[in-house]
């Protein structure tokens, strides 16, 4: 079974730090694209950022570029999400999840397999 495993939330002050992880099992990590998005309160899920081994690529939404690291581990089958200077509005629920598809994209829709979320909240 496809499994995703995201970690490392949690309660930070505005300007603080926090890394993400996802750990993937159940299929062949370098194979698939792979993505965090997040879900703020009353809000639609966007994408927060994208990595793809298969392309050697990456995607950050504007609001997270000069801020956000996305990078993976294919020997250990896990994505990062560095969050440096973070700010209130980024307070959301964030999963990960991963995408087959053939292009490489950084919206929700194109992936398949989620994992649960974890909670960041940044305080003012």
């Amino acid at each position: 079974d496809v499994q995703l495993q995201a970690s490392g939330g949690g309660l930070v002050q505005a300007g603080g730090s926090l890394r993400l992880s996802c750990v993937a099992s159940g299929f062949t990590f370098e194979d698939y694209h792979i993505g965090w998005f997040r879900q703020a309160p009353g809000k639609e899920r966007e994408g927060a950022s994208c990595i793809s081994s298969s392309v050697n690529s990456t995607i950050y939404a504007d609001s997270v570029k000069g801020r956000f690291t996305i990078s993976s581990d294919n020997a250990k089958n896990t994505v990062y999400l560095q969050m440096n200077n973070l700010k209130p509005e980024d307070t959301a629920v964030y999963y990960c999840a991963a995408s087959h598809g053939y292009y490489f994209r950084c919206q929700s829709w194109t992936y398949d397999y989620w994992g649960q979320g974890t909670q960041v909240t940044v305080s003012s």
